[in-house]
């Protein structure tokens, strides 16, 4: 957080001086066009910075899964930042196309996996738990590999399109790197685990400090972002960190809980999905706009009320998925 903080001035004074400026999709609302075209973007390169110096400088560097989340967080952060690189360049906002991106995104998560069950292979890594139920495991197997792409990879997309409000996306991440803190700390601690009857998995506690970073880079990004944002953290940023979550997740064992403590993220999936769908098969948009905080803005509601509104329901999930660890 502090180093976000003290870079972070200079570093908005950069990017608008030197014009990499955010492009609003044309078929957007039109308030956005207005008011949102030409604040500063990437601000993910500050998010990743206060990420990497919160890890580097607490974590035990000896701990396989720092290194796996660390290599996922800076991957992902790289192929947004190529993304919104292309957006500035060609003053669009359309950057890699959806195909280019899945594909990269698929490569750089089964190269995670892949050293995931090389250097953190354990007797949990391939079993999938289910909250409320204290002896319900399914053993996925050989599609252990697919479901943890796919994990990744929808993690990293659901926030990339959460990422469309100024702060919108921001504190729901923080909310479920925050719940993943004490996750990853209570499954890598042989008392809390047993206590709770949650599968103890060695050096997994590590991660706790990778998902502090998270939070506390993004409470200083959110000085920056907070409406009327000063900067936006762009593909560089969303990317980075719903892949990130994906990636935590998996190590924790706790997949399913991250559906619920990122459940806006699921929302706003669900809300382009099901309009996309809706759309090919009958003509018919079932929301006003796609995602879902963009028919409430076209409902009338004011920006700063969808976003306010969409971090309480992340709240009241997070809080949810908390006491799944208790309630079993």
């Amino acid at each position: 957080m502090t180093i976000v903080f003290l870079i972070g001035g200079p570093f908005i004074k950069f990017i608008t001086s030197h014009k990499i400026a955010e492009s609003i999709r044309d078929d957007g609302p039109v308030d956005h066009i207005i008011k949102k075209s030409g604040t500063p973007t990437m601000g993910g390169i500050l998010i990743l910075i206060g990420i990497l110096f919160g890890t580097l400088l607490w974590a035990d560097l000896s701990n396989a899964y720092v290194w796996v989340l660390l290599m996922v967080s800076t991957s992902f952060g790289l192929l947004g930042a190529v993304d919104d690189f292309l957006k500035i360049k060609h003053n669009n906002s359309k950057g890699l196309s959806l195909l280019t991106k899945l594909i990269i995104q698929i490569f750089l998560s089964l190269i995670a996996i892949l050293l995931l069950m090389k250097f953190g292979n354990n007797e949990h890594l391939k079993n999938l738990y289910f909250p409320f139920f204290k002896n319900m495991i399914l053993h996925l197997g050989l599609f252990f590999i697919p479901f943890s792409i796919f994990i990744i990879v929808g993690s990293s997309n659901a926030v990339n399109l959460t990422d469309g409000l100024d702060g919108l996306a921001t504190v729901p991440v923080m909310l479920a790197a925050l719940s993943f803190t004490l996750i990853c700390y209570i499954v890598g601690n042989s008392v809390f685990s047993g206590y709770l009857q949650i599968p103890y998995i060695a050096n997994v506690g590590e991660s706790s400090i990778f998902c502090g970073s998270i939070v506390g880079a993004c409470l200083g990004f959110l000085w920056f972002n907070a409406p009327p944002a000063k900067i936006f953290m762009g593909d560089t940023g969303s990317l980075s960190l719903g892949g990130s979550l994906g990636a935590v997740s998996i190590i924790a064992k706790h997949e399913i809980i991250l559906g619920i403590v990122g459940g806006l993220f699921v929302l706003e999936t669900a809300s382009v999905i099901i309009q996309v769908v809706s759309f090919k098969l009958t003509g018919k948009r079932v929301f006003m706009m796609a995602p879902l905080h963009h028919h409430f803005e076209k409902k009338g509601w004011a920006e700063s009320t969808v976003v306010i509104r969409f971090w309480i329901i992340s709240m009241i999930l997070a809080l949810i998925g908390l006491a799944t660890l208790k309630l079993r």
